[in-house]
């Protein structure tokens, strides 16, 4: 017993430590600065073991994604999920191949039509997992910010962030 235990440790087989594991949702701060959200949808997304786990461990990056609707069906591209280094050796997907979305027929008709008619576009926001422990992407139907709106909301960031500050001075008793 001891021997198959020393001979698998070996091997590389190591237990996913829960403390390291990501507890926050993993977001795309750019697409909240480089585009206008009109609309938000939780989706579904295919994926390997192994990269259930690189995501719990946060080993992703969301940034400089898109979603492109293939015959009837939605696929995420760009988005890029490491390797465990503890993961299978033999299969290793592909860190940035096209993950298939899980949505209803009827959501991606009609984001479909709005991105080809509206010319806008379709961006992941977030990724999390629920309350069952499944991994969700939050995607957003999103039009470009032009220079001057990017401008206008970063003016617009500053004076928010001071209108707290002083609020929490004078709350504070001091100027």
């Amino acid at each position: 017993m001891i021997h198959s235990l020393i001979f698998l440790a070996g091997v590389g087989v190591a237990f996913l430590d829960l403390r390291k594991c990501v507890k926050e949702p993993i977001r795309n701060k750019k697409a909240f600065f480089d585009y206008e959200i009109l609309e938000t949808l939780e989706a579904g997304i295919v994926l390997a073991g192994s990269e259930v786990k690189a995501i719990r461990v946060g080993r992703v990056n969301l940034k400089d994604n898109f979603v492109r609707i293939i015959r009837g069906e939605a696929f995420l591209f760009g988005v890029h999920v490491g390797h465990l280094p503890t993961a299978n050796v033999y299969y290793k997907p592909d860190e940035r191949r096209p993950r298939k979305l899980l949505l209803h027929k009827k959501q991606i008709h009609k984001w479909s039509v709005e991105v080809g008619q509206k010319r806008l576009s379709i961006v992941a926001l977030q990724l999390y997992f629920n309350a069952k422990n499944r991994v969700k992407l939050q995607i957003a139907l999103v039009k470009g910010k032009k220079l001057y709106d990017k401008r206008e909301s970063m003016k617009q960031r500053v004076l928010d962030r001071e209108a707290k500050s002083q609020l929490r001075n004078h709350l504070r008793g001091g100027m």
